[in-house]
């Protein structure tokens, strides 16, 4: 259903992701049904997050990124790093979880829910805190959903006032938006040139979320021995691999452009799967009660995002 209702007219702004996690609060609604499903909801929402991941790495073409020069891979480093400690950093003082904290702040500056649900596994907890962790994910996928959104909208608004060229808009619009769909939205108002520059920059974020993880869950492990929960394992994301391994087979194996297709559609409807058992499992109370500031971070963060995405843009592109 969430990838049926994604595609229709003016809902492919919000996205299959989105619409399936909103598909999945609202069968709350028949709580017999969620109690019966428990086991496999939490199934779905951790093995099948991981195929996900895997699976969207099949989109990933890294000669297209290549060609695409090292001005735009740097671009995309210094906005991915910037934004998440920009977004973070405001979030803690704002009192903010650090789990909500930087999954928030890993959505607004990789790649929307993908990097939500990519980066949760690397932010290790004991087992009586999987409920708000799940809290934590579905929030941070609404926030920077709804950010998204709102900035697609905006960009879109701005763009006569803007004077830039298709390619300049397009970047920009890779640069500073937060899923794929809101890129490809925005990029095609701009014609066919900015739709490609959209994408390519927009990819190139979505190439760091393999790093970024692995940054991320040796950071947060630190963080925990600090404050004294002993955890002792390197945290490796092994399915990230997985997504390298997906794109490099994507870019260099000879393979149909159906085929290709088939697996990036099956990547969201397996990802929309594990976003709809997110939306089964979210505590309403705790996901409005801890969210406002969460938001604020986020938009703070959205807004400088777009300045500096502007400014870079219009400079060296």
């Amino acid at each position: 259903m969430g990838s049926f209702l994604g595609g229709q007219p003016y809902l492919t702004i919000i996205g299959a992701l989105v619409i399936s996690l909103i598909l999945g609060m609202m069968f709350q609604l028949y709580r017999p049904a969620i109690k019966k499903a428990e086991t496999g909801i939490g199934f779905i929402s951790n093995k099948f997050l991981r195929l996900g991941i895997i699976l969207l790495g099949f989109k990933l073409n890294l000669i297209d990124l290549a060609n695409a020069g090292v001005k735009t891979i740097l671009f995309a480093m210094v906005i991915v790093t910037g934004t998440i400690l920009l977004t973070y950093n405001i979030a803690r003082k704002l009192g903010v979880s650090k789990r909500l904290a930087i999954l928030t702040a890993s959505g607004t500056g990789i790649c929307g829910a993908a990097a939500v649900m990519g980066i949760s596994p690397q932010i290790k907890v004991s087992k009586d805190q999987e409920t708000a962790k799940h809290n934590d994910e579905v929030l941070a996928v609404a926030i920077v959903a709804i950010l998204g959104t709102v900035f697609t909208l905006i960009e879109i608004a701005i763009k006569p006032l803007l004077h830039m060229s298709a390619t300049q808009f397009g970047v920009m619009a890779g640069g500073s938006l937060h899923e794929i769909a809101h890129a490809i939205a925005t990029g095609g108002a701009g014609g066919p040139v900015s739709l490609s520059a959209a994408i390519i920059t927009k990819l190139s974020r979505v190439l760091l979320l393999a790093p970024a993880a692995l940054v991320i869950g040796i950071w947060y492990q630190h963080q925990e021995k600090v404050e004294g929960s002993g955890k002792e394992k390197l945290p490796i994301p092994w399915f990230m691999a997985g997504f390298l391994l997906a794109s490099i087979i994507g870019t260099f194996v000879p393979m149909s452009a159906q085929v290709l297709g088939m697996l990036v559609k099956l990547a969201y409807l397996v990802l929309g799967m594990a976003m709809a058992a997110l939306g089964m499992s979210v505590n309403f109370k705790a996901f409005l009660s801890s969210g406002k500031n969460a938001v604020l971070a986020a938009l703070s963060s959205s807004v400088a995002l777009l300045i500096f995405a502007i400014i870079v843009s219009k400079s060296f592109f």
